[in-house]
């Protein structure tokens, strides 16, 4: 009763969460440690004006990050096909809840990322829930431009649906672009006229790729991630013709009337953060329960990293989806 009640309370609500009261040095250390290797990555991976080479550089630097973060224990790692279409399950191997399941759309800025990066996420996702986490690898741009990742997404809702789950038993989640993706696949599926999931849990979700945010350029110092030029060359690739302020491409610019419960988590380090806190002004306007959640000194999807912030983070996951 004490965590519902606390749920109710935080409808509506933006929350920080301060790591410097309780961070201890080996704690820093650690934080600036991954800062360091994240900005080294990140300029030896990201892809200049969308060339193939570094698009190859990028897949395989998320290979390497789904290697190193993965958790090792606590779940399975259930990988099969349906169709061309590879998917895995991650299933927890306690507190084992068979009755709902998240359907989880890794990022990648549409032009990586695989079963091996969706696995970090949709681990710690099911160890958190106690719920079945199916990942699917959806196609990617260049080679296979909006609408291929929506499309694919589609498939994978339908084949829950097939598979007997009722669509408020499913929990829809997303970083990134992921997050982008599955904020197009509720707006198709309430387009269609279809039932939509029970929850959203959006980590660091690319919600305007107008990049119209003024923290663009107020963290472009601060990211050690992501780079305007990056994103402008990933959406090139992704919708090559595309009005990036369509509501198709952008959910931000969408009517997101009678969507589902939400959760958001950032970083205030990102220059992402305005699609976090615009997307709550959107959601406020339309009446839709949310959540907001922002860690200010974290970085872009940092709840897939080893550090207690995460852990922090997918506690509130757990709260946010055990509680109604």
């Amino acid at each position: 009763m004490e965590t519902r009640n606390l749920m109710k309370k935080t409808w509506f609500t933006g929350q920080r969460f301060s790591e410097a009261k309780g961070e201890s040095p080996l704690t820093e250390k650690t934080t600036q440690a991954m800062l360091a290797a994240l900005k080294a990555v990140h300029s030896a991976s990201a892809p200049a004006d969308g060339d193939l080479e570094g698009l190859a550089r990028q897949r395989q630097s998320q290979n390497v990050l789904g290697r190193l973060f993965s958790p090792q224990l606590g779940f399975t790692w259930e990988p099969f096909s349906l169709g061309e279409m590879p998917m895995a399950w991650a299933r927890p191997e306690c507190g084992h809840d068979r009755y709902h399941v998240v359907l989880y759309c890794h990022g990648g800025g549409y032009t990586s990322g695989n079963l091996g990066y969706a696995r970090i996420l949709a681990s710690k996702l099911s160890q958190a829930t106690g719920y079945d986490v199916l990942s699917f690898e959806y196609r990617l741009a260049p080679e296979h431009p909006y609408p291929a990742a929506l499309e694919d997404a589609l498939t994978a809702w339908n084949y829950l649906m097939e598979l007997g789950y009722g669509a408020r038993d499913v929990v829809l989640a997303g970083d990134s672009a992921g997050g982008n993706l599955a904020l197009e696949l509720v707006l198709s599926l309430k387009k269609a006229g279809r039932r939509l999931p029970g929850k959203l849990v959006l980590y660091s979700p690319w919600t305007d790729l107008s990049c119209s945010g003024a923290s663009y350029s107020e963290h472009e110092q601060d990211d050690p991630i992501l780079t305007r030029t990056y994103l402008e060359s990933v959406r090139q690739a992704y919708a090559p013709q595309g009005d990036w302020e369509q509501p198709e491409l952008s959910p931000l610019f969408a009517d997101l009337s009678e969507f589902p419960p939400t959760l958001i988590q950032y970083g205030g380090h990102e220059i992402l953060a305005d699609d976090s806190t615009r997307l709550k002004k959107s959601l406020d306007q339309a009446g839709v329960p949310n959540v907001l959640q922002c860690w200010p000194n974290m970085w872009h999807v940092f709840p897939m990293f080893p550090l207690p912030q995460a852990q922090q983070a997918m506690e509130r996951v757990a709260l946010f989806v055990l509680t109604s």
